[in-house]
């Protein structure tokens, strides 16, 4: 009968398995690695904030696409926690943590990665949907939104919790992999190959999406009656399709790779060269899905934009509050709340003409 090593302290795993924890990360370069890091979740936590409260905000994004949406930035709002969790989980102090804290680290990373691999995997299906039946949006109701946005976090919790529930090497060290002293090698084949699987199918529906509306595009450009913006549409679709596709395979497949890698148990690839950059990698993909799936969208961008913009301008309102009479402020008050419930794109923004803009850039 194996041996079980739950008491032992990560040190025992990563000193039998040679892996560097990065015992030199001190002074000047640990600050640095901080400081970089902070600014990267914070950017994470901002903008995803600001994607998820326009779909609240703005009644024209109460659809299923943009409830999906909001869910991908609540899963990559997660995966800013988690890589908070790991800034300080991680280097030297990676040997001191217990065995259940080093799977929290690490459940925490693979939950947040897999919910957004899930979530954009099912926002191409629902887009493939919609654009195959010639529709802005799908069919699907509020119910089954509902279960479809459970059914991802239940994957991804469950994911996360895998190795946690016994597929791990802590009873048999012979299997340990390199890059996660204490995930089992097979696990680490499972979970890359899966994900490069879901990789495949996104990629196989995009393509789909793309020659779909590249077609659409020829037949519309013959009709010269036919309207410049039911012409554009397609190619702006086409643009936003490409570079999420684009996004996807730069941030992913080198951290899968390597992943699937250890898990074939390469000696010889150097692996642990190029770790920390291909997971800071993936995590950027956090980072660029606000600004493709929202920054790409006027209708998005422009609520984003009122509401920073009117969140600015009400402090600077309440600075003057004591020389402004009250009847003036709830007349503002009550303008600016009409134009951010009804969603009308106006030619100024709080006031300022700068929403004119972004709708002819």
């Amino acid at each position: 009968m194996n041996e079980c090593y739950y008491d032992k302290r990560m040190d025992f795993f990563y000193n039998r398995t040679k892996t560097d924890t990065a015992d030199e990360w001190t002074g000047p370069q640990l600050i640095g690695v901080l400081c970089f890091g902070t600014f990267f979740c914070l950017f994470i936590f901002i903008s995803n904030s600001l994607v998820i409260a326009a779909v609240v905000k703005n009644k024209r994004f109460h659809f299923p696409f943009y409830y999906l949406l909001a869910n991908l930035a609540a899963a990559d709002f997660f995966a800013g926690i988690a890589y908070v969790f790991l800034m300080f989980n991680t280097g030297p102090v990676s040997k001191t943590l217990t065995v259940n804290r080093w799977f929290l680290r690490q459940g925490l990373l693979d939950t947040s990665l897999t919910a957004s691999l899930v979530n954009l995997l099912v926002i191409a299906v629902e887009r493939h949907m919609s654009i195959m039946r010639m529709k802005i949006h799908s069919n699907l109701t509020k119910k089954r939104v509902t279960f479809l946005i459970i059914s991802i976090w239940a994957i991804a919790i469950f994911m996360g919790a895998v190795p946690t529930l016994g597929w791990n090497c802590l009873c048999d060290i012979t299997v340990c992999s390199s890059l996660a002293p204490i995930y089992s090698r097979s696990y680490l084949v499972f979970w890359s190959v899966l994900n490069l699987v879901v990789f495949f199918i996104m990629v196989v529906v995009y393509i789909r999406i793309y020659m779909y509306v590249q077609r659409k595009t020829n037949v519309l450009s013959s009709h010269t009656s036919g309207s410049i913006s039911r012409r554009r549409t397609p190619v702006k679709l086409m643009k936003t399709v490409m570079t999420v596709l684009g996004a996807f395979v730069v941030c992913w497949t080198p951290g899968l790779v390597v992943l699937l890698l250890d898990g074939l148990n390469c000696t010889d690839c150097g692996i642990q060269n190029v770790k920390r950059w291909f997971l800071l990698l993936a995590l950027l993909n956090s980072v660029m899905n606000p600004i493709i799936y929202s920054y790409k969208d006027d209708e998005m961008w422009a609520t984003m934009k009122r509401m920073i913009c009117c969140s600015s301008e009400d402090r600077s309102q309440e600075r003057r509050s004591s020389r402004i009479p009250s009847t003036v402020l709830c007349r503002s008050t009550d303008i600016s709340g009409h134009y951010i419930e009804d969603g009308i794109i106006q030619g100024t923004v709080c006031g300022k003409g700068d929403l004119g803009d972004k709708g002819n850039s």
